[in-house]
């Protein structure tokens, strides 16, 4: 057995050598692709669940909500937290387990015999979703060499298509065999897990030592008032993303008065165009630079949202399709650009991107309700339209990452 190893910056035994990786390792971004589908499944399912746990366990809405919460906090708020240790003194290991975690929590929430038990199971779940998402991307920007946005992409695109995915897979599941039926959510978490022990021989991880050396070696300097305002960045992209999956349905309905049979059409075109965009987003800003894309983009969203609130027929779906392409491709290049941020840290980095920041997002999804309760639909989805243009001038301050992969 070999000693305990930090996961600071998990790489393959190959990609330890001096020169660095010039492609990304395909075989090892497609098993943490994985492994971040399953993970995101798992978190995008829980919303499916929720109505029969209400039902079965006669909880009030107030106690439902609290279910939410539980799972945002443990998820998404203490990633950073996550990410830190995953930097310090996490072990290789925690990637499989992460994953097992998630499933087993989420797989179990249907035989739950109490309201306590369906927190606790939803925490085992949060856990493995904040433990795998720092080191996660941590580990995918390691193995991509110096095509990192194009490594990071691949990993947020298994993301993507978990959240898609989970929704209708345990619909599938609890319509067919009732609460019972979320036992079925093991099967991709077991299997994947064990993917993923299966490939953990073949990494190995330098001493936390190694890598600041070779980090101060690099260049790389730690730009932390830099890193706060790229949080501010990512958490205005969020409340522009959330404010529109929240409320572009009953604008649809409401507003529109469209065919609210195509509201899950609606929501698939947008989420479907955003995984798109993330597999392109990765080699163009490995081209052009990363805080040049994450500056470009968010000036090109207004318009695109302006004209979507503009938009009648057809257009609705086109416009929408453009608005996810351009505001989800952000999200992966602004994690690489926070690992550049925090070359010493990445794990940190991932989690405060990730978690805390899209976290902090949720909070203006928040506001965006109350607007929208008393001032309207339409206005909610206004100030959601123009935030890039607040996202793209605090862009504007973000310097230049100082290492020598990132432009």
């Amino acid at each position: 057995m070999t000693p305990p190893e930090s996961a600071a910056a998990i790489l393959p035994a190959a990609a330890a050598a001096p020169a660095a990786r010039v492609k990304p390792d395909m075989r090892l971004l497609g098993l943490l692709a994985l492994g971040h589908m399953v993970i995101d499944i798992n978190q995008g399912s829980l919303a499916v669940v929720l109505p029969f746990l209400k039902d079965a366990l006669s909880l009030t809405y107030a106690a439902t909500g609290a279910i939410v919460l539980m799972a945002n906090i443990t998820s998404s708020i203490i990633q950073p937290l996550f990410g830190f240790l995953a930097d310090k003194t996490a072990r290789r290991w925690l990637l499989p387990l992460s994953v097992l975690l998630s499933s087993v929590g989420l797989a179990f929430t249907g035989l739950a015999p109490s309201y306590a038990a369906v927190l606790f199971l939803v925490m085992i779940t949060g856990f493995g979703v904040a433990a795998y998402h720092p080191e996660g991307y941590r580990t995918a920007t390691a193995v991509a060499g110096e095509r990192k946005a194009t490594g990071v992409s691949i990993f947020s695109t298994g993301g993507n298509i978990g959240i898609a995915l989970g929704p209708p897979l345990a619909t599938a599941l609890l319509t067919t065999y009732g609460l019972p039926g979320s036992l079925g959510m093991l099967v991709p978490g077991v299997l994947v897990a064990g993917l993923l022990l299966a490939v953990l021989p073949s990494l190995s991880a330098p001493a936390p030592t190694q890598a600041r050396v070779q980090a101060t070696r690099d260049g790389a300097q730690t730009m932390v008032g830099a890193m706060s305002l790229l949080i501010l960045v990512v958490a205005i992209r969020s409340w522009t993303q959330l404010g529109f999956t929240t409320f572009m349905p009953f604008y649809w309905k409401d507003v529109l008065h469209g065919d609210p049979r195509l509201v899950g059409t609606l929501l698939a075109v947008f989420l479907g165009a955003g995984v798109v965009g993330t597999l392109v987003a990765g080699p163009v800003a490995d081209r052009v630079g990363v805080r040049r894309y994450v500056v470009s983009v968010f000036l090109l969203a207004v318009p695109i949202a302006v004209a979507f609130l503009f938009a009648r027929g057809i257009f609705v779906f086109v416009l929408l399709a453009l608005l996810g392409f351009v505001l989800v491709s952000t999200f992966t290049v602004s994690v690489v650009l926070g690992q550049a941020y925090l070359p010493r840290n990445p794990g940190m980095a991932s989690g405060l991107i990730v978690g805390f920041a899209i976290g902090a997002g949720g909070v203006g999804a928040s506001a965006l309700g109350w607007v929208a309760d008393h001032w309207g639909l339409t206005r909610a989805l206004w100030i959601s339209a123009l935030m890039p243009l607040a996202g793209f001038l605090v862009a504007l301050a973000l310097p230049e990452p100082k290492t020598r992969d990132a432009r």
